[in-house]
């Protein structure tokens, strides 16, 4: 009776327009009004502990990171680079979007910011070019989505304090499969820019390439930098955040020079605003799932759950449809504060290794990113682009299709995500 509460409240609170912050909140009060346990204090600490979190403050920096990139002009200098290398080929563009989206994914780790970064920049090289918009916006949104399972994402910071998962470990386990992910993208392009009449660019001069990526270099070398601070231990991921906000500003006032004051006021603006809603999110939804958890509603997944125990596979399945389903109307921040704790217990009777379990779920809600009715990543695109929603869902679909193929494939054959894990970590 709980959950029947809990998913009422919840769809009639965003049905008539209400913010999923506040919906999650009013879901939190059903609940207790059901328990007969309705306390304002309980309200008000839960929104507290919810954000009281040292990792946590990694969320920020590196949304500041990101921003500071696009200020300071790395992430141009970026999608140079894939320009030079693939920009001259069949469908190059596409190719430039998957190859950039993957260097920015392992900087910021925000599948909106990263997206947006993408779209404006490339939307309009690929307009002039006579790309088909619809399925350009699409593979925008597709790409972006890889943001929150390469290191270093956002939604692994929270799935990590959620759930009691070491940060680290999540971050080097979403490696592997988000490269996968680019990859997949890769392999759905090459089929759909046959359909492109869309004009090639010239191919750059090869004695002009390496000058290219020389110029890029300080960009470049961020993940890396990110990545082998982790790997060695020199920093924690918080820590790893201030680094990467750090240089990006360094890198950008001193090195490129292009980084103003008015633009770092407006990067520490814009990352300001993103952090404020993924943390509001964060701390709303911890109302609901206190009360889920105190419900004995674990408890009673479980136990429905018994039979599917046995066999990690077909459970992980189950897993995978329902939080897909779930993904559709939540962002990943409260799908994880509310399904997490709800699955652990089922995820530990079962043996499957929780942090295989968080890189699968960080995926599926990725994947959630760009499905209607909600799809934030891929209103953002649209929100750019001028292409309606409905052209860009279609345009979305094939992309979509080979995301979760692909997490099927690591579904059926875990050690793909497991065994790299071990070995880079």
């Amino acid at each position: 009776m709980t959950g029947l509460v809990f998913v009422a409240s919840l769809l009639g609170a965003m049905g008539i327009g209400i913010p999923i912050a506040f919906a999650l909140m009013l879901s939190g009060v059903a609940m207790m009004l059901l328990m007969g346990n309705l306390d304002a204090n309980i309200l008000a600490q839960r929104l507290v502990n919810g954000a009281d979190s040292y990792p946590l403050m990694a969320i920020p920096f590196f949304l500041i990171a990101g921003e500071l990139m696009n200020a300071g002009g790395l992430s141009r200098r970026i999608v140079n680079v894939a320009l030079a290398l693939v920009g001259h080929v069949r469908g190059g563009l596409g190719y430039v979007v998957i190859g950039t989206g993957l260097i920015l994914a392992s900087v910021s780790g925000s599948a909106i910011a990263d997206t947006a970064t993408l779209a404006v920049m490339l939307v309009p090289l690929m307009r002039d070019a006579d790309y088909h918009m619809g399925r350009a916006s699409g593979l925008m949104a597709a790409t972006g989505i890889i943001a929150p399972v390469i290191p270093p994402s956002v939604g692994f910071i929270i799935l990590g304090v959620t759930a009691n998962i070491s940060i680290v470990g999540l971050f080097f386990a979403g490696i592997v499969p988000g490269v996968m992910m680019g990859l997949s993208l890769m392999v759905a392009w090459w089929f759909l820019s046959k359909k492109e009449t869309a004009s090639v660019r010239l191919k750059l001069p090869r004695r002009d390439i390496p000058r290219t990526i020389v110029t890029a270099g300080w960009a470049l070398m961020m993940p890396v930098i990110i990545l082998a601070g982790l790997r060695f231990g020199i920093f924690t991921p918080t820590e790893a955040g201030v680094v990467a906000a750090a240089y990006a500003m360094f890198v950008g006032l001193f090195v490129y020079r292009e980084l103003t004051l008015r633009g770092l006021y407006e990067a520490l603006l814009a990352a300001g605003r993103l952090t404020a809603v993924i943390m509001l999110l964060v701390a709303a939804s911890t109302i609901s799932g206190f009360m889920l958890t105190i419900s004995n509603m674990p408890a009673q997944l479980v136990s429905l759950l018994q039979p599917f125990i046995g066999s990690p596979i077909l459970l992980m399945g189950m897993i995978v449809i329902a939080v897909f389903v779930v993904g559709t109307a939540l962002d990943f921040a409260p799908s994880i504060t509310i399904l997490v704790p709800l699955l652990m217990p089922i995820v530990k009777a079962a043996g499957i290794d929780p942090v295989y379990f968080g890189v699968i779920f960080m995926m599926v809600n990725a994947v959630g990113l760009i499905t209607p009715p909600v799809g934030t990543v891929l209103n953002t695109v649209c929100g750019i682009s001028g292409v309606s929603m409905d052209e860009a869902t279609k345009g979305a679909m094939p992309y979509l299709l080979a995301q979760m193929l692909l997490i099927l494939l690591l579904v059926l054959f875990p050690a793909l995500v497991t065994v790299p894990a071990k070995w880079l970590h």
